[in-house]
């Protein structure tokens, strides 16, 4: 967009970490300027400036409702402008017997965790992937930082079972997730 400047920020790990895949793709985009901060103390550095975060004139991001509240405060100020509020995040996936359980479940949790307001979305033909996807789910959600979180968010969500796959599609196309993952041969 012909920015002179882009400043990242993201939330360091337990270890005071940016992810490497983080740091290499701003790299790639010519990012110079990254801060470990993420949140809406990132949304309030960035709108306003700090000693160390510049003042940015839009904000872009993802985030969960305190992050959308927060961005949407700074943009009614006029302190900033901003991409979108984001709503809840919510992912479906369609899966047959040629998916990994284990990822499938991955991606399942990977939006749950983003806020108990999230949804997930299991489609299937075959009952034992659902069967093996919920395992999965199980096996993975104690390990997650924000298993709390996750788990309340999957008491909204579900695992649909379908005769076939224009059924399975049909439904897909209705709910229109904002993130769809096709984890099937065809």
């Amino acid at each position: 967009a012909g920015c002179r400047e882009i400043v990242l920020c993201s939330p360091p790990d337990e270890n005071g970490a940016i992810h490497p895949a983080i740091l290499y793709a701003a790299r790639l985009c010519g990012i110079e300027k990254v801060f470990k901060i993420g949140g809406i103390q990132a949304v309030g550095a960035m709108a306003y400036g700090t000693e160390t975060v510049p003042r940015c004139f839009k904000i872009f991001g993802p985030g969960n409702q305190f992050v959308t509240c927060a961005k949407q405060l700074v943009a009614r100020e006029g302190a900033t402008a901003l991409d979108m509020p984001a709503g809840p995040s919510e992912v479906a996936i369609l899966a047959d017997e040629t998916c990994v359980p284990a990822f499938v479940a991955a991606d399942l949790l990977s939006q749950a965790e983003h806020g108990a307001d999230s949804q997930v979305l299991l489609v299937s033909t075959n009952e034992e992937v659902i069967a093996e996807v919920l395992g999965e789910l199980e096996a993975q959600i104690g390990d997650l930082p924000r298993h709390e979180i996750a788990a309340r968010a999957l008491e909204n969500s579900r695992a649909v079972l379908l005769e076939n796959s224009g059924e399975a599609i049909d439904l897909l196309n209705e709910y229109a997730a904002e993130h769809l993952i096709l984890a099937c041969a065809n």
